[in-house]
């Protein structure tokens, strides 16, 4: 072949586009790949300065060099995480694991973000950590998972009723956390997760934020769908630092909302990223030492619905569940929030105990909110037992899909 590195391509017609693929006599013989994906051997009788990664332009008389934008090369994105000796280990933006031969050509470290081609390999480094998959969602510190303090927190005392269940709250309290030293001594090991079941409403949610306030503990609320990416491998991810962040914390409560909705059961049918969820989760829960500093929280109205695996002592070791408010409850439901608000002295509140039998500590919320807002409406300050009748009977007549959504505050 001759050597017309200076000329230019007149038409593709005129002969074929090589990217060359390996050098095997320096020089002399290389191998390439055309634009169609098929390889060739060719070679010259005077050496030529040509390196893998060439493009060259070649017909039956001559070769000349092309431009390498004139090679359409898709590039691809992934995370070094193994460096061999003859290759790199990388995870793909699709969450598999694949291996680029051959010793990079620039210098990477395990953990770096690197765009490749097929045949070039290793071309640049995007990043020097991993960079996330998807657009949206956990922020790079978690802050958004986060729930502070208020002004004032909360206590025991700010959730009404269920003595029973605020029992075994502080029994948790007490036993994993302030005890935490005991049961390392006796080689207990420790309770990893707790889950709260029950009708939406009861209070569950308002449960967890109190027992991190009580035991000094940074709370991070995970919504079941917040976590799930559409990305395939990012929610897996998620989980694995919302984790890693909590253990680093001297206390932490991470509470899971509709935990159903991302570790449901895992059958023939289920999809490939609900599977690694679950997978991940267990992963998670498998890994806590015996002096762990973190409580799982999870709360669902659907307890049948979760994989059976996350419901076996050494995961989820706890259950309490929260039934619809007893007649004493509900009546120190309604005695609390009157407490909370300006109202007129002598409200009926054991007429309304009576007669909100069934009802969520979300609707007796509720009822005083509605009660308030007539009050407001009507000029006055304080709340009478008229706004309350009226405000019961908004309430009750409400949708019952309504109703069951209301805050859960208890």
């Amino acid at each position: 072949m001759r050597d017309e590195a200076s000329g230019e391509i007149e038409s593709m017609s005129d002969g074929v586009l090589i990217k060359v693929i390996a050098v095997l006599d320096v020089g002399y013989i290389f191998l390439g790949r055309t634009v169609s994906g098929g390889n060739s051997r060719f070679s010259f009788t005077e050496p030529v300065d040509l390196q893998r990664g060439d493009v060259i332009f070649i017909n039956e008389q001559q070769w000349s060099r092309a431009p390498s934008s004139a090679w359409v090369d898709d590039s691809g994105v992934g995370v070094v995480r193994k460096i061999l000796d003859d290759g790199v280990v990388i995870e793909t933006s699709g969450g598999g694991m694949r291996v680029l031969d051959g010793v990079p050509r620039i210098e990477i470290d395990s953990g770096n973000t690197i765009q490749y081609t097929e045949i070039d390999g290793i071309i640049r480094v995007l990043s020097e950590t991993p960079l996330r998959y998807r657009d949206s969602g956990i922020d790079e510190d978690l802050g958004e998972y986060i729930v502070r303090p208020g002004d004032t927190k909360l206590t025991f005392d700010s959730f009404g009723g269920y003595e029973d269940v605020k029992a075994r709250a502080r029994e948790l309290i007490e036993t994993q956390l302030d005890r935490a030293e005991e049961l390392r001594r006796i080689g207990a090991k420790p309770v990893k997760g707790v889950i709260f079941t029950g009708a939406p409403g009861t209070g569950k949610t308002h449960l967890a934020r109190v027992i991190a306030d009580v035991a000094d503990a940074v709370f991070y609320l995970v919504s079941g769908p917040s976590i799930v990416s559409k990305w395939v491998g990012d929610s897996e991810e998620a989980l694995r630092r919302l984790f890693e962040d909590a253990a680093k914390k001297p206390r932490a409560i991470i509470f899971f909302d509709e935990i159903d909705s991302i570790a449901g059961r895992r059958s023939s049918d289920t999809n490939g990223e609900s599977k690694r969820v679950v997978a991940q989760l267990l992963t998670l829960l498998d890994g806590f030492e015996a002096d762990s500093n973190v409580i799982v929280i999870a709360a669902t109205n659907r307890v049948e619905d979760i994989d059976e695996a996350l419901l076996r002592p050494g995961r989820f070791d706890w259950e309490i569940q929260f039934n619809l408010p007893a007649p004493q409850d509900r009546f120190e439901i309604l005695t609390l929030k009157a407490n909370e608000l300006e109202t007129d002295v002598n409200l009926p509140l054991e007429e309304l105990t009576t007669a909100t039998e069934g009802w969520s500590g979300a609707m007796l919320t509720a009822l005083w909110t509605e009660a308030a807002l007539l009050a407001a409406g009507d000029g006055r300050v304080s709340i009478a037992d008229e706004d309350l009748a009226i405000a019961f009977e908004r309430v009750r007549t409400r949708p019952v899909h309504v109703r069951s959504e209301s805050s859960n505050v208890a």
